[in-house]
């Protein structure tokens, strides 16, 4: 699957806002947004601000979460679709289906700086689910899942940075961190109150309703 290789904080500065996407460096001064508060490419700066149509406003929302959680076009598409067959608000299964991803849920409680590298390290096998062994980042974590850190891989020196800088963003109610044994448990699914990012799951439905 395809994957974007270029300079993360473009992305952010296209969205012209915060996506989070360089772990502790988004929370510092050198942060790209608050260094360059314009788009990215050599007419940025000097670009003026048009007023978007509806469909620039649900394709720049569609544009913002999917690189927020960075998928690919056609995972993220195929998460929507199964978000429509769930019951309740179709909008707001989507953003669950995104949340209770293991790379999420991993990036979430701590054990990563960023989304990116959590879904790296899932993919080396570093994390275990309920004592197995799981290397697939879109897997969905349920109520009671116990999420560790296996013994030889809780000396990656990275791990302990991270774990360190998760006071910045803080452990969400839904997952009950245990430092000293590294692991998390699962204690809810995420309640869209829990969801602090600015996101308007409304203008993604309308997007695909079209």
């Amino acid at each position: 699957m395809a994957r974007y290789r270029g300079s993360v904080c473009r992305l952010c500065r296209r969205e012209t806002e915060k996506l989070y996407l360089k772990g502790d460096r988004c929370y510092s001064d050198k942060c790209a947004v608050e260094r360059r508060a314009y788009a990215p490419g050599q007419h940025g700066q000097n670009r003026r601000m048009r007023k978007l149509s509806d469909y620039g406003l649900q394709l720049r929302e569609k544009q913002k979460v999917k690189r927020m959680y960075g998928l690919a076009e056609k995972q993220f598409k195929l998460t929507y679709k199964r978000a429509t067959r769930m019951r309740g608000v179709t909008g707001h299964n989507l953003l669950l289906l995104l949340e209770t991803r293991l790379d999420n849920a991993v990036y979430r409680a701590g054990f990563a700086n960023s989304r990116s590298q959590a879904r790296h390290w899932v993919r080396h096998g570093h994390f275990m689910v309920n004592g197995r062994r799981v290397n697939i980042p879109s897997y969905k974590i349920k109520v009671g899942d116990e999420i560790t850190v296996r013994e030889k891989s809780r000396k990656i020196p990275q791990l302990a940075e991270a774990m360190e800088a998760v006071a910045r963003r803080s452990v969400p109610a839904w997952l009950e961190v245990t430092p000293d044994q590294f692991s998390a448990k699962v204690q809810a699914l995420p309640t869209r109150e829990e969801l602090t990012m600015p996101m308007q799951e409304q203008l993604i439905v309308e997007l695909y309703s079209r």
